[in-house]
């Protein structure tokens, strides 16, 4: 199978905006979906904004901090955040000079066939794969146990049915559909969590029910940080501290949702670079906000902290009854229930693109290519599907515990995911350098390159390597723990390896790197948006 990946090398010392565009010659001997049905761009601006946003609001937030909290206490968990959040920044920014210069389908998967080697896209695209494949039966059990707020007498297993044929149904009308239904699902989310941000203010102020205000109270006693398993000293505070970056990991990941939309998305050189810029930004503030205020809100020895998938142990819930608030768990649970929908939607987006992304960079069968006239890649959509009837497993083994399995796992896979994506930058900057290409003609660029892509890709690794630090400690030693922490580490150089011995081809060399393939189209497909008639449509293209 031929994975060629050299382009005509350039002799020009620089670029000028516009002169890319002259991309006659393609790689004839790429692995492509067959010409009379591809891709098609159907997602608009406000599908991207709200995509990316939507693919991180979710379970990790509203219910996973709550086992964050307990571990790191309130300034531990802001901590963990705003760490984490650094680097989701740093990801976002290496990613978004490269897609949107490149938004191709198969996003950063097949970025990384044409900057680094096929045997890097192999083991990138099928860790990106099984992240968001092994992720979505997760997040349909999740949905079922929060069917059970109202009621636990039917079986789980008919909730899980109904979730599952609507996550089908929408991913099986096509990107148009799947977007409509994103931008509604992710408004949602976007508007609960500013909306407990709100409230928690109030509450924390004094103006709840109980009219008791509770200040810093909490970062008093029992105290701003936790010593872990009774650990004392600053040992048992960093630990603590530690222990939340993983929490933190599992609510961000999913912010390269973006790059696998790229090749579905309208006028994609606009639209992207504006999603990228912005969206970082209003995760970074949903997520350091709302942790913030958990903190001020919940003792960290609060007994309700402990990691489940039901809607009574999140902490934005266990504030609201705390201040006596009775009317609103069941709006909180519902909102949390269509943001298990919404996350798992998105697995099944991500997971049907990242396999059609293999096979074409031809490492998944060519099956994989099939797609209907309006662009659905259906092939794809049900053989990821299939795997959504785990979550059956999950509610008959206990899902619960199933679930901190899976969101380990997913955590791991998604760090490496975001290590690959630096990796590929890296790689990507120096064939710009070496070609003679100004990185400022591109449609986006950031002057923290290349260190922002070495801070990523350094401390994915670090994290990564540390997450199951605490099977490790003095009787703490749990199998399942250390499974599902490091497998996906363990993983990733064998694959790497075993590839690298099958295709036997060499890393792409920098002045052999293929700037010019799939351009022409980019470029044609880029146009000036209309400007706003009023001051309601001028509002709009500034918010999204």
């Amino acid at each position: 199978m031929t994975m060629t990946m050299v382009a005509e090398k350039t002799n020009t010392a620089t670029y000028q905006k516009g002169e890319f565009s002259d991309a006659s010659d393609r790689d004839t001997e790429s692995i492509r979906a067959p010409p009379q049905h591809t891709l098609k761009r159907q997602l608009k601006n406000r599908h991207i904004a709200m995509i990316s946003i939507g693919g991180v609001i979710g379970t990790g937030l509203f219910v996973g901090t709550a086992n964050a909290l307990a571990h790191g206490g309130p300034l531990g968990l802001l901590l963990g955040y705003i760490v984490m959040g650094s680097i989701v920044y740093c990801v976002m920014i290496t990613l978004g000079e490269m897609v949107a210069f490149l938004p191709i389908p198969g996003g950063h998967i097949k970025l990384a066939e044409r900057f680094v080697d096929p045997a890097f896209s192999f083991t990138m695209g099928w860790n990106y794969w099984y992240n968001w494949v092994i992720v979505s039966p997760a997040e349909l059990s999740a949905a079922a146990l929060l069917l059970n707020y109202w009621g636990d007498k039917v079986n789980d297993s008919v909730w899980v049915v109904m979730c599952l044929v609507i996550v089908v149904t929408i991913n099986m009308l096509g990107a148009g559909a799947y977007g409509e239904a994103e931008f509604v699902f992710a408004s949602i989310k976007v508007l609960t969590i500013t909306g407990l941000i709100i409230l928690g203010i109030v509450i924390d102020l004094g103006g709840g029910p109980n009219h008791d205000r509770i200040g810093f109270r909490y970062w008093k006693n029992p105290g701003p940080f936790v010593q872990y398993k009774g650990i004392e000293g600053v040992k048992g505070r960093f630990l603590g501290w530690w222990a939340v970056m993983s929490s933190a990991a599992f609510s961000f990941i999913g912010t390269e949702i973006v790059a696998i939309a790229a090749g579905e998305a309208k006028n994609p050189r606009r639209n992207l670079p504006k999603a990228i810029r912005r969206v970082y930004v209003r995760i970074l503030l949903f997520y350091i906000g709302g942790t913030f205020v958990i903190g001020l809100l919940v003792p960290s020895n609060n007994t309700s902290l402990q990691l489940n998938t039901g809607a009574a142990e999140s902490p934005f819930v266990i504030a609201i009854q705390t201040a006596g608030i009775k009317s609103l768990p069941s709006l909180i649970n519902a909102c949390l229930l269509t943001s298990a929908w919404s996350a798992s939607s998105s697995d099944l987006y991500t997971s049907s693109r990242a396999i059609y992304g293999l096979a074409a960079s031809g490492n998944a069968p060519k099956c994989f290519l099939k797609t209907t006239r309006n662009g659905l890649p259906w092939v794809a959509v049900v053989f990821c599907a299939s795997f959504s009837l785990l979550a059956f497993m999950a509610v008959s083994s206990g899902a619960g515990q199933v679930f901190d399995w899976l969101s380990n796992m997913t955590a791991v896979a998604g760090l490496m995911t975001w290590f690959g994506i630096s990796v590929t930058y890296l790689r990507f900057y120096e064939g710009l350098k070496v070609q003679g290409i100004d990185r400022k003609t591109l449609p986006y660029w950031t002057r923290l390159q290349p260190y922002a892509a070495w801070y990523g890709a350094c401390a994915t690794i670090i994290v990564c390597f540390f997450s199951g630090f605490s099977v490790f400690l003095k009787g703490e030693w749990d199998t399942a723990t250390f499974v599902t922490s490091y497998i996906l580490l363990m993983a990733w150089p064998v694959m790497y390896v075993g590839a690298r011995l099958y295709y036997r081809v060499k890393p792409v060399a920098a002045e052999d790197m293929d700037f010019k393939s799939d351009l022409a189209e980019i470029e044609a497909d880029t146009y000036d948006e209309p400007p706003p008639r009023n001051r309601w449509e001028a509002f709009w293209q500034w918010l999204v």
